[in-house]
C-alpha cells in the first residue's frame, strides 16, 4: 500500500513539473515556430530545430516572463521615442528580464542548432 501511494505521489509531481515546462499555449509555440522557421529557411529541419528551441526555452523561462519580454522587445521594436522608450529599455527589470530571455534562447540555440 506504501509503495502505491508513493508511486501516486511521484506521479503527482511529475505531471506538476511537467505542466510547468509545458504552460506556453499552442499559439505562442506555434508563433515561435513560425518565425524561427522563416530565419532558417523554411524547411522541415528548421521546423524541427525551431520546435526543439522553444521547448528548450519553455523548460528554462516560465511563460509568464516570456511573454513579459516578448511585449518588451516588440515595444522597443515599435520606434517609441523618447521618454517614453525609456520606461521600456532602461529599468533594471527589465533589463534581467531580456538577459534571462536571451540565456534561454541561447541554451536553445546550443541544443538545438548545433
Amino acid at each position: 500500500m506504501r509503495a502505491l501511494i508513493a508511486a501516486a505521489l511521484l506521479a503527482l509531481a511529475a505531471s506538476e513539473a511537467l505542466a510547468d515546462a509545458n504552460d506556453y499555449p499552442t499559439t505562442a509555440r506555434v508563433d515561435f515556430v513560425i518565425g524561427c522557421m522563416a530565419a532558417n529557411n523554411n524547411t522541415h529541419e528548421a521546423m524541427l530545430k525551431c520546435s526543439c528551441a522553444i521547448d528548450t526555452i519553455a523548460g528554462l523561462l516560465p511563460y509568464s516572463e516570456y511573454e513579459k519580454a516578448e511585449t518588451v522587445l516588440r515595444m522597443q521594436a515599435g520606434g517609441l521615442a523618447g521618454d517614453r522608450m525609456g520606461l521600456f529599455r532602461d529599468p533594471p527589470e527589465v533589463k534581467q528580464l531580456l538577459e534571462e530571455l536571451r540565456r534561454s534562447e541561447a541554451e536553445a540555440n546550443l541544443q538545438c542548432f548545433r
